[in-house]
C-alpha cells in the first residue's frame, strides 16, 4: 500500500468511532489483495477488540498480524477474524516479529499505557504508520521521544478519542463559537461512572499463560506478580504499567473541555488536588 494511500486513510477515518462504515463480505472479497491496507493489531483483550472490529467493516483493510501475550486471547481473536475476512491474521507475542513484515503498513496498538510510546517508536522504526489508543503515552518524556520518533522518520502517527469524532459535541462547539451562550471563560470536564470496587491491595498469581516480561516490557523490572485481581484491567491502578482513571477516563474530559474553549497550545503550569 503506497504512502500516499495510508495518509489519505488515515486522514478519512479514526479506529473505534463511527467514521468507519460496515462492509459485507462480497464486497471485501471483490477488493484486490493489492489494494488493502495490511493492518497488526497490538493487545487485544481490550481496546484493542474494537479496533479490530472497526478494521474488519473497513474494505480498505486486512489485519495481518494479532500482537498478544496472552496466547488464548490471541487465538480466540485470530479465530474471529478469519471467520469474518476470510484470511487468517499470525498470532505473535512478540511485536517485534510483526513489525519486520513488508506486509504490515500500519500498526494499531491499544495496549496498556506503559507499551504506548515504545510500540508507535519501533513501529515508525520499521517504516510503519501507527495508530495509538489514548492516552499517548504513560509520561510526558516518552510523549516527547514518540514525536521526534515521527518527525525522524517521517511516519505518521496518530493518536484517537472518540469524543473528537462525536458529531454532537463539535455540532455544540459551532453553536457556542457562534455565540449560542455567550462568552466562554471557563470549562470543567467531569466523568461519573458506577464502576465497580477495584478491591484491596493484595498478592495475586499471574495468569499462567502470560509471557509476563514481554507484558511488562520497557516498565521497571520486577518479579511477577499482580497487586489486584484483574490481571487484563488492573494495570491501571499500578504506577508502572497505568496512570489511574485521570490517565484512563481523564484524556477525554481534559481534551474536551480544552477543545471548547478553543485552546489549542499546551500549559506550562498545572495544578492538581484531592
Amino acid at each position: 500500500m503506497s504512502r500516499t494511500n495510508r495518509r489519505s486513510f488515515l486522514k478519512t477515518s479514526a479506529v473505534a468511532t463511527s467514521s468507519f462504515f460496515a462492509a459485507p463480505a462480497i464486497l471485501r472479497a471483490g477488493v484486490g489483495p493489492n489494494a488493502k491496507i495490511g493492518v497488526a493489531v497490538v493487545g487485544v483483550n481490550g481496546r484493542g477488540a474494537s479496533h479490530i472490529d472497526e478494521y474488519l467493516s473497513d474494505e480498505r483493510t486486512e489485519i495481518r498480524y494479532i500482537v498478544e501475550v496472552d496466547e488464548a486471547v490471541a487465538n480466540e481473536r485470530c479465530d474471529d477474524i478469519e471467520k469474518k475476512q476470510g484470511v487468517r491474521p499470525t498470532p505473535v507475542a512478540d511485536m517485534r516479529r510483526a513489525f519486520e513484515e513488508s506486509s504490515v503498513d500500519i500498526v494499531s496498538t491499544a495496549t496498556p499505557n506503559h507499551w504506548h510510546a515504545l510500540t508507535g517508536i519501533w513501529a515508525m522504526q520499521a517504516g510503519k504508520d501507527a495508530y495509538i489508543e489514548k492516552p499517548v503515552c504513560h509520561n510526558i518524556h516518552e510523549g516527547t521521544a514518540l514525536i521526534a520518533a515521527a518527525r525522524k522518520y517521517g511516519r505518521m502517527c496518530q493518536v484517537g478519542t472518540q469524543c473528537r469524532s462525536s458529531a454532537a459535541i463539535g455540532e455544540a462547539f459551532a453553536f457556542m463559537r457562534g455565540g449560542g451562550i455567550g462568552e466562554v471563560k471557563f470549562a470543567r470536564g467531569l466523568c461519573y461512572k458506577r464502576r465497580a470496587s477495584i478491591g484491596a491491595k493484595g498478592d495475586y498469581a499471574v495468569p499462567a499463560n502470560i509471557n509476563f516480561d514481554l507484558w511488562s516490557g520497557p516498565a521497571t523490572l520486577t518479579d511477577p506478580k499482580c497487586t489486584r485481581p484483574r490481571f487484563h484491567y488492573d494495570w491501571h491502578w499500578q504506577r508502572h504499567y497505568g496512570n489511574g482513571d485521570l490517565g484512563n477516563q481523564g484524556p477525554h474530559q481534559t481534551d474536551v473541555a480544552r477543545w471548547g474553549l478553543g485552546i489549542d497550545t499546551h500549559p506550562t503550569t498545572i495544578l492538581t488536588y484531592g
